[in-house]
C-alpha cells in the first residue's frame, strides 16, 4: 500500500492541515516527523474550527492511529494543554490512538527562556523564532545533553541527563543575565508530567515497520516549510529541523524506501513569517489585499505574514530538494478578482539572470523577481470540487505553474473546508 509524504513547499502556512487531515481519511497512520510546537494547523471540520500545533492532524479523526516521531521536539507541558484542550471540542485522544516515541527529545522551560533571551538581543540580527525553545532543544540534541521521553521512566537517569544539561545551561544563562535552573523545581516537575507523558510513549520505529508490513497505510506529516529546512532554506532565517521529505524517514525510524509518493503543499501565492529573504514580497494594495482575503495571521503567534505573488521558481527548487511527486495548490480562491496576477519566472542578480534563489545571504538579499503577467479572473472559485466548477482563466493559471515548477497539480484546495478540494491525482493511489 502507498505511504504518502506531506512537506510544505514554501516558507510555511501552506495549508498543510486541511490537506493532511483530507488525506488521512485513506491512511490508517499518521506520523508527525519533524518540528515542534511552534507550527500551527487549522483544521475547520463543518463548524467546528481546531487549533494543532504538536498533535499530528490526524488526531480529529476517529479510528486512526497518530504519531509523535522522534524528530520532533516535544514540550511535554503544552502537549498535555492541547491534549486536554482538543478534548473539551469532543476529540477522544487516548494511548491507543496517540504515540509518542520513546526517543523523542522534551523541551524544557529553560530552553524557552533561552531562546527568547537571544532574540532580545539588540546587537544581533534577530532569527524571528517564536521564542517557544525549539531551537535550543535541537542544540541540546545534537550536543547529547537533552532529556528524551524514555528517561522520564527513572528518576536516576533523569537526574543525570539534567546534571549534563544544567553544566552546559547554567554558564550559558549567567553570561545572558539569566538566574541558574532551579534543580529541584525542574525535577519536582518532571516527576509530575511523566505520568501523563509516559502512558503514550513507544518504540515508533518498531510500530511503524510493523504497520507497514501489515499493509497499512501511513502517512507523514511536516511542519513549516522547505525554504525554512535547515540545510536548505534560507538560512540563517530558518527552524532548526529538517523539513524536507527525506527527514521523514529519520525522523519517524522507517527506511525511506518505505516512502512512495512526497506531495508538496504549496500556497497559490507567496507568504512568509518573521524576518529574512522574500523576493516577491508586495509592500503595495494587491499584498495587502492578498493578507485580508487570506486572513494571513500566524496559528500559533498571531502574527502577520508577509504576502507576496507566487514564486515559481522557489516551488521548482523545492520540489527538487524534497523529490516532489505532485503539490497540492491551496487558497486558490483568495486569488479571486484579481485583474492581473504576476508569477515570478526567475530572478535578476546584479544583471545577470537566475532560475534559482542563491545561496549567499548577501546574493539572496540583492535578487529581484522576474515577472510573467497572467490574466486574472472575475467569477468565484470558493468552494469548487471539480475543474469543471473552475474559471477557464483560473485552470490557465493551475497549468501555468505545473509547467514552471516542472511538476504535476495532484490537489486543488478551494477553501479551508475539508470537502472543497478539487483530486486529480490520488496520492494513495496503489
Amino acid at each position: 500500500m502507498a505511504n504518502v509524504v506531506v512537506v510544505g513547499t514554501q516558507w510555511g502556512d501552506e495549508g498543510k492541515g486541511k490537506i493532511v487531515d483530507w488525506l488521512s481519511e485513506r491512511a490508517d497512520v499518521i506520523a508527525r516527523f519533524q518540528g515542534g510546537h511552534n507550527a500551527g494547523h487549522t483544521l475547520v471540520i463543518g463548524e467546528e474550527v481546531y487549533k494543532l500545533h504538536a498533535l499530528p492532524s490526524g488526531v480529529v479523526r476517529g479510528g486512526k492511529l497518530s504519531v509523535i516521531g522522534n524528530g520532533v521536539v516535544l514540550d511535554p507541558w503544552h502537549l498535555i494543554k492541547e491534549i486536554e484542550g482538543i478534548r473539551k471540542q469532543g476529540v477522544d485522544i487516548n494511548p491507543e490512538n496517540l504515540m509518542i516515541a520513546e526517543n523523542t527529545p522534551l523541551i524544557m522551560p529553560y530552553h524557552g527562556e533561552l531562546d527568547r533571551a537571544r532574540e532580545g538581543q539588540v546587537s544581533v540580527a534577530k532569527i524571528g523564532t517564536t521564542g517557544r525553545g525549539i531551537g535550543p532543544c535541537y542544540e541540546d540534541k545534537v550536543g547529547r545533553r537533552v532529556i528524551r521521553v524514555a528517561d522520564l521512566a527513572d528518576a536516576a537517569t533523569l537526574e543525570l541527563r539534567i546534571d549534563r544539561a544544567l553544566l552546559h545551561h547554567d554558564p550559558l544563562r549567567k553570561g545572558l543575565g539569566l538566574e541558574p535552573v532551579d534543580r529541584i523545581a525542574l525535577l519536582e516537575a518532571l516527576s509530575a508530567i511523566a505520568a501523563e507523558i509516559l502512558p503514550y510513549a513507544a518504540p515508533v520505529w518498531k510500530v511503524l515497520n510493523e504497520k507497514r508490513r501489515a499493509g497499512k497505510r501511513i502517512l507523514f506529516e511536516g511542519a513549516q516549510g522547505a525554504l525554512l529546512d535547515i540545510d536548505f532554506g534560507t538560512y540563517p532565517f530558518v527552524t532548526s529541523s529538517n523539513v524536507i521529505a527525506g527527514q521523514a524517514a529519520t525522523g519517524t525510524g522507517i527506511g525511506p524506501g518505505a516512502i512512495d509518493y512526497v506531495l508538496g503543499i504549496t500556497k497559490a501565492y507567496t507568504t512568509r513569517v518573521g524576518e529574512g529573504p522574500f523576493p516577491t514580497e508586495l509592500d503595495d494594495a494587491d499584498g495587502q489585499q492578498l493578507g485580508e482575503r487570506g486572513h494571513e495571521f500566524g496559528t500559533t503567534t498571531g502574527r502577520k505574514r508577509r504576502c507576496g505573488w507566487f514564486d515559481a521558481c522557489l516551488v521548482r527548487q523545492t520540489c527538487a530538494t524534497s523529490g516532489v511527486n505532485g503539490i497540492s495548490l491551496t487558497k486558490l480562491d483568495v486569488l479571486d478578482g484579481f485583474k492581473e496576477l504576476k508569477i515570478c519566472v526567475g530572478y535578476d542578480l546584479d544583471g545577470k539572470q537566475l532560475d534559482y534563489l542563491p545561496t549567499a545571504a548577501d546574493q539572496q538579499a540583492r535578487v529581484t523577481p522576474i515577472y510573467e503577467t497572467i490574466e486574472g479572473w472575475s467569477d468565484s472559485t470558493a468552494g469548487a470540487r471539480s475543474w469543471a466548477e473552475l474559471p477557464a482563466q483560473a485552470i490557465k493559471y493551475v497549468r501555468r505553474i505545473e509547467e514552471l515548477i516542472d511538476c504535476p497539480v495532484a490537489l486543488v484546495s478551494t477553501s479551508p473546508e475539508r470537502e472543497d478540494t478539487i483530486l486529480v491525482t490520488d496520492p494513495f493511489a496503489d
